[in-house]
């Protein structure tokens, strides 16, 4: 049997070992440079973007399948979750305060890079016969890289690297396991049980696709958001006095590492960047490539006007809630106390609040955790969609997938229980999972950073008033190949992907 030892091993020096850590270091900064530094001079105007798709009874224009707040709301009920409760507190048990440093480098460079992808979706994204959208990176990197660039052989590699290893993250569902430690520890109950109950809950959820997903996520993720942000503010203005020492700790030790202390076994800088890196991508998904597939499907006239969205989504995700999730640990002092994962947020809370805090954050958890495991589905499916194209066997297998998904992350449980797993350990896990797509993915942006750059000074200049708009320019892919209308359905195609 595979020892903690090893996967720790597998994950810190193999998967997120340093080349990855440089690659997306680099790329992020190099799509800084390339769209001159967007996400930060154009900032006010991407949150103001964002908050417009709150008003009631808002339009959108363009085709697709829901709109682009419901797309916003369900790529960020996906992203706003199990993450920003039991990973962050994760990555401190692990990598200590230093981590928290390098969860918001990757936040700001975050922000372009899944501005880039989701633009990229939206340009490339292709028509089902029944005139529904769907894209992502299996798709801009097919008609991008294999068709405009004629890259093929790079298309092949990367295509296959990233759906091999988005598709692997079916089998280490970390939502399930998350909500039933939070539920079982609060309430005294069986994780089993638990396990069970959201299991059931959530085939309830995905039973109205991507349409349905799209509406209950419009109604639960804004609520739940301002939800965990009161409580955590709350806490963090009842500790203001212990905030100048955690957020010294945090710097110092984002160089030096954290000395061992209380529970905290310590930790060195490499453990802090690599924990730290590791969780703000699984939580904020810049790079994953999974939250452009959602956006894929919005009713949007312009790729950019929903790329910003993905400005105001890591902004919120990393720079907001999971700042506050580990500044509610750190002055709680609760991040010392050998606790990991959900059942330190929860301490952190109850130390903050009281029991009732506890009560709330748990309930809170399954609010989080069944709108991301809602929104994984839908990623998901828009790969095997990618990957079955128009074959006559799409329909079986994707009511096939709709039945499975939720298994695997219940037989987690059951593994992790029978076991007795601490939450690092599944959370490891949980890494491993990240680090193929990821790679796979911010290489293909970097290949078609000329394209969003293309596509940014348009948008500028229709909607900013900078520079002149290019006649040249084509919005959508399929406006310059209207052939490309037809999903993968020919033999060729099929054998590229």
């Amino acid at each position: 049997m595979m020892t903690q030892a090893t996967v720790e091993y597998i994950v810190w020096e193999v998967l997120w070992g340093t080349p990855l850590i440089i690659t997306i270091l680099a790329i992020g900064l190099y799509l800084t440079y390339r769209t001159g530094f967007f996400q930060f001079r154009f900032l006010k105007h991407a949150m103001g973007e964002a908050f417009k798709q709150f008003r009631p009874n808002k339009m959108n224009q363009g085709s697709g399948v829901i709109s682009s707040f419901q797309a916003m709301s369900l790529a960020l009920g996906a992203t706003v979750g199990v993450g920003n409760i039991g990973g962050v507190a994760a990555a401190i048990a692990i990598g200590g305060p230093g981590a928290i440093f390098w969860m918001w480098i990757v936040g700001l460079l975050g922000m372009i890079i899944k501005l880039s992808e989701i633009t990229l979706a939206v340009h490339y994204r292709s028509k089902n016969l029944d005139g529904s959208t769907y894209g992502g990176p299996n798709y801009y990197m097919k008609k991008g890289i294999g068709k405009q660039l004629g890259l093929k052989k790079v298309f092949k590699s990367l295509s296959a690297l990233f759906a091999f290893g988005f598709l692997v993250s079916f089998f280490i569902n970390i939502q399930i396991y998350t909500v039933a430690e939070a539920i079982s520890s609060t309430f005294n109950t069986s994780m089993m049980g638990m396990a069970i109950v959201f299991t059931i809950i959530l085939y309830i959820m995905i039973s109205g696709g991507l349409k349905g997903l799209g509406k209950i996520a419009g109604t639960l993720v804004p609520f739940m958001v301002v939800f965990y942000l009161l409580g955590g503010l709350f806490i963090i203005v009842k500790f203001a006095n212990q905030i100048p020492s955690c957020i010294g700790l945090i710097f110092s030790s984002a160089l030096t590492g954290t000395a061992a202390i209380g529970g905290f076994g310590g930790a060195a800088f490499a453990h802090a960047i690599k924990t730290g890196m590791a969780r703000s991508v699984f939580s904020n998904e810049a790079g994953w490539g999974s939250a452009p597939m959602v956006h894929a499907s919005a009713k949007v006239d312009h790729p950019v006007k929903q790329g910003v969205l993905g400005i105001f989504e890591v902004m919120v995700d990393t720079l907001f809630i999971c700042s506050i999730t580990a500044l509610v640990i750190m002055v709680t002092g609760e991040w010392s106390s050998g606790l990991s994962g959900a059942a330190l947020t929860l301490s952190a809370f109850e130390t903050g609040i009281g029991n009732s805090g506890r009560i709330i954050l748990a309930l809170g958890t399954f609010l989080f955790g069944i709108t991301t495991a809602s929104g994984i589905y839908a990623q998901m499916e828009v790969v095997l969609r990618y990957l079955l194209g128009e074959s006559k066997r799409k329909d079986f297998c994707l009511s096939v997938y709709k039945w499975l998904y939720p298994l695997p992350g219940l037989g987690l449980v059951i593994v992790a229980v029978y076991f007795a797993f601490p939450g690092t350990t599944v959370w490891l896990f949980s890494d491993m999972s990240t680090a193929l797509p990821i790679f796979a993915n911010v290489v293909a942006l970097a290949i078609l950073s000329p394209k969003v750059v293309e596509l940014l000074n348009d948008y500028k200049a229709r909607y900013l008033g900078f520079g002149k708009i290019d006649p040249k320019t084509k919005l959508f892919y399929e406006d310059s190949t209207p052939d490309d209308l037809e999903l993968l359905s020919d033999p060729e195609e099929l054998a590229m992907s």
